[in-house]
């Protein structure tokens, strides 16, 4: 074998040589080798994909930097010795695995292919396996979990990332997303693994063992009659005259949320023909992504314009986010925000529940939750109809988790959201679900036509009631881990000395400050944050005099630094013009003297 003349980099070349058996990654490497492409190979072979508490997610391609067979032995191997630790009855009720349809011919990679080595793994361990045998939503998976009793879940997907990628994500023997120390756990025994077992590259003989069990016909079942405990208005739905656009952006979504609909006796959605069908290539958009708003829904508004319909949804690729758009009545669509669509959803699977709870106590059983950089719109109809409201960390992770505690304290969890379009409408799947969120705001959609109120009207409705709930979300795209460190150092020493934070933004005093890199609290008699701190990564929250909030983050899996932005008012305060103007200028005083984005090169969000 020529070397590289890096001894480090050889020697993970060569290992990998030695262990992968995919002749496209073997010959992808091994050209890489003889043309004596340094950069290229360092990029492939220089650190491991992080196994994080949202698994992994990379780019398909050879090396250990990416995925592909090999590495999706090696993390299956780790995970398989570590639920083995976990549990002393791992073989007597096994793990669900389900993929969506993403492909990518050069390195031979596919989420079907990955499924089928994870399954390899677990079986040559004498581990039951329910493999879906064809693509599923990304729910399916934590519902399986938690309806068979398993011990844990894999769903083979990249969500809403671009073509080129692809993911392994995680869910606990509790049906949600796995949380801290596990990832860790998991991590250490991949890196004692990374010799392929004899049997682990044998899918062949893995999908002839006994111990491979095909759960699709009877999920889709169960999943479906599931959800039908949140239809409350079949009859409204029946004669319902509103008509729906629906689109999956290639994704799995079609086939599942027509069966949504059906479950709830609504009409077929109209399915936007050019996206309806899985294609790993997403051929008519530039990012899969339908939180990107408009260019994602363009194919969407056209078939709604010719079919006269009304409303738009869309799923992500993996069908757990949801999406929707209205047509206003000066023609233009109206996308609403996750915050505006959590706010419909959260009002409606409230006022469903009151119909049918007239007992007056109830209500104190009750919680909602949402992630703190979410809209604190629920906390305020909380306030006013007397459930409780609780906030968690970023991430369905943690939501998930704490709705399965207070479900385990036989409290009820009727909804719970994050503004990166992600709903939770039922506890059958703690995690986001983009399908069964779809046949409820079907239902919500067909009851607000009955009394001829828009879901803008609605939204408006909801904040005269209970107090407008203004955000503005955006980000900077920055690289440099370095420029990142020092702006949110500069914040917290921001008079020079040490927990100095500002008082001040430009003209809009600082009430408050939430530093969760460093547990700092201002809020609190000792200082000291309530919810979990993470040094990891950076997160700083600001609550100012006039009603705003602001949180600025970093993403765990993007080169982004994030802000979340809102003003809440007090019911009675409905001039949407002015409150408008100060959060811009809010936005503004933070961009320029917090982000300083001319000074730290940041690029804005592109347009």
């Amino acid at each position: 074998m020529s070397t590289t003349g890096d001894a480090k980099l050889d020697e993970a070349v060569r290992q990998w040589l030695q262990y992968d058996k995919n002749p496209k990654t073997m010959s992808m490497v091994q050209d890489l080798m003889k043309k004596g492409a340094v950069e290229e190979l360092k990029k492939c072979f220089s650190s491991r994909m992080e196994f994080g508490t949202a698994g992994l997610r990379a780019a398909m391609g050879p090396g250990i930097s990416c995925m592909n067979d090999l590495t999706i032995i090696q993390t299956t191997q780790g995970f398989c010795q570590y639920l083995e630790k976990s549990f002393g009855n791992l073989k007597e009720r096994g793990v669900v695995i389900g993929y969506d349809a993403r492909a990518h011919p050069p390195s031979g990679g596919s989420s079907k292919r990955f499924a089928s080595l994870a399954s390899a793994v677990f079986v040559s361990r004498g581990v039951p396996v329910h493999l879906f045998s064809d693509i599923t939503p990304t729910p399916f998976v934590p519902f399986t979990v938690s309806h068979l009793g398993l011990c844990a879940g894999i769903m083979v997907t990249a969500s809403h990332n671009p073509k080129q990628d692809n993911g392994y994500k995680v869910y606990w023997e509790n049906g949600a997303q796995i949380v801290s120390p596990h990832d860790k756990g998991i991590s250490k025994a991949i890196e004692e693994n990374l010799e392929p077992w004899p049997e682990s590259w044998n899918t062949e003989e893995a999908l002839k063992s006994s111990l491979l069990k095909d759960p699709y016909q009877d999920i889709n079942t169960q999943y479906f009659k599931a959800i039908q405990k949140h239809c409350h208005h079949r009859e409204i739905n029946k004669s319902s005259e509103v008509k729906i656009v629906h689109t999956s952006v290639h994704g799995v979504g079609h086939a599942f949320v027509q069966s949504a609909f059906k479950a709830f006796d609504l009409h077929p959605p109209y399915a936007v023909e050019e996206q309806k069908d899985p294609d790993p290539e997403f051929p008519t958009v530039k990012y899969p992504n339908p939180e990107e708003g408009e260019g994602v829904l363009t194919l969407s508004f056209a078939l709604a314009e010719k079919e006269g319909a009304t409303v738009v949804l869309a799923n992500d690729p993996d069908a757990d986010r949801l999406a929707m758009a209205e047509k206003q009545e000066s023609g233009q669509w109206r996308v609403f925000t996750g915050n505006e669509l959590g706010a419909l959803l959260g009002w409606w699977v409230f006022h469903c529940w009151k119909q049918q709870n007239s007992d007056a106590g109830a209500v104190k059983n009750l919680y909602m939750l949402s992630s703190t950089v979410s809209s604190k719109i629920l906390r305020a109809i909380a306030l006013k109809e007397g459930f409780h409201f609780e906030e968690t960390l970023t991430g369905f992770k943690w939501m998930g988790n704490r709705a399965r505690d207070l479900l385990d304290q036989g409290k009820t969890v009727l909804f719970a959201f994050e503004e990166a379009i992600g709903y939770m409408c039922s506890p059958s799947v703690l995690d986001k679900d983009g399908v069964s969120a779809a046949a409820i705001a079907g239902e919500m959609i067909s009851y607000l036509a009955t009394t001829n109120t828009s879901l803008s009207q609605k939204l408006a409705g909801i904040f005269e009631e209970y107090g407008y709930h203004i955000s503005k979300n955006s980000y900077f795209i920055c690289h440099d881990q370095d420029v990142i460190r020092s702006l949110f150092e500069r914040l917290r020493n921001y008079s020079g000395k040490k927990d100095s934070y500002p008082v001040e933004c430009g003209r809009f005093s600082i009430s408050a400050v939430r530093d969760l890199t460093t547990g700092y609290d201002s809020n609190q008699p000792d200082n000291k944050a309530i919810l979990p701190t993470s040094s990891s990564s950076q997160m700083i929250t600001f609550t100012f005099s006039n009603g705003g909030v602001a949180t600025m983050r970093t993403s765990g899996t993007e080169p982004k630094i994030k802000y979340y932005t809102e003003l809440c008012t007090a019911p009675g305060n409905s001039d949407v013009t002015s409150l408008k103007k100060e959060l811009d200028e809010l936005v503004d005083a933070i961009v320029e003297n917090f982000f300083e984005p001319q000074k730290n090169k940041l690029q804005p969000k592109p347009e």
